[in-house]
């Protein structure tokens, strides 16, 4: 994997972001980061739901580090998955701190939510991705929501494999709806055309794939969204929408690119809009570091992030 640097700006673009999960009304968000000269990696946490150690990461990019993690350690490529989907459940499932706060979670959805739990939170499509590993489906990954688990898991594997029907398995095997697939393809194609030297990666994506019926509606999310290249960030991801959902996480993600010239200022921006910026950061990350390399990621950054060490090891 020599562009492990590429999953280390996913992961450190989460983890800075993490303290400020799930924010969504701006009054209260304005007032956690008014007057802060830094509004990364927050030493107490801020997110209304689940509270962990700053410089973890969020289930998003956590499913990320299962499948490094898996990469790091495998013999050959078709072990990958069935060693993948294995390692999931040890990571969220039964016995596993995301487990025992799925109880928790229970319990607090029948009362007024006052504050948030103590560790971690498990995604739907994760959680549903369990259930069908445990029933021996073939298919495995969550079919009720469209959020980013599945680019989540790939990106690693891109970087070790970029082989589209390897990368499509892997997308399903944790997020198994059409939308989840394309728009973690395209997620996949843009960061390998910053990769690879393109100075405007987004609209060359545009240009290579306006006649795909595939990406169809990802073209057309993308040219509204350069519609608004003016326009205030905030404002932008408020209209297409603050939440984990596509295509506004890839909408306001886009954006942000757009509008940035560095990985810091793009991460920044990401977090200024609230709602589900861990999702948005794992794209913006991701771009930056491919299109800038490792040195357009902070390094003090880099040291505040927990899982940053274990990826370091792989990065000459």
């Amino acid at each position: 994997m020599d562009k492990a640097f590429i999953f280390l700006g996913a992961t450190v673009a989460d983890a800075a972001a993490r303290p400020l999960h799930w924010v969504y009304d701006p009054k209260k968000l304005k007032s956690y980061i008014k007057n802060k000269k830094e509004i990364t990696f927050l030493k107490q946490n801020k997110s209304p739901f689940y509270s962990i150690k700053t410089g973890n990461v969020s289930g998003y990019n956590d499913v990320g580090q299962v499948m490094f993690k898996t990469l790091a350690k495998a013999q050959q490529k078709s072990e990958v998955l069935k060693k993948f989907k294995k390692n999931i459940i040890k990571n969220f499932g039964p016995g596993s701190a995301y487990w025992r706060n799925l109880k928790l979670r229970k319990k607090y959805k029948k009362i007024k939510w006052k504050k948030p739990m103590n560790g971690p939170w498990i995604h739907q499509n994760i959680l549903e991705t369990i259930q069908n590993i445990k029933a021996k489906k073939s298919i495995t990954g969550g079919t009720k929501v469209n959020e980013s688990d599945g680019y989540c898991a790939a990106l690693p594997y891109y970087l070790y494999n970029n082989n589209e029907k390897d990368l499509k398995k892997v997308i399903k095997s944790v997020a198994n709806s059409k939308i989840n697939e394309t728009y973690a393809m395209a997620k996949l194609k843009i960061i390998d055309l910053a990769a690879n030297g393109e100075k405007m990666p987004i609209q060359t994506f545009v240009k290579k794939y306006k006649k795909n019926r595939y990406f169809k509606d990802v073209i057309t999310n993308i040219k509204k969204v350069l519609r608004h290249k003016s326009q205030n960030h905030i404002s932008v991801v408020k209209k297409f929408g603050k939440a984990c959902s596509y295509p506004g996480t890839f909408m306001g993600s886009v954006h942000a690119m757009i509008t940035s010239k560095t990985y810091k200022d793009a991460v920044h921006k990401t977090i200024k809009a609230g709602g589900c910026n861990c999702s948005r950061a794992n794209f913006v990350g991701a771009y930056f570091a491919a299109l800038k390399g490792l040195e357009n990621i902070p390094s003090s950054w880099i040291k505040k992030t927990l899982p940053a060490k274990n990826i370091l090891k792989f990065i000459n």
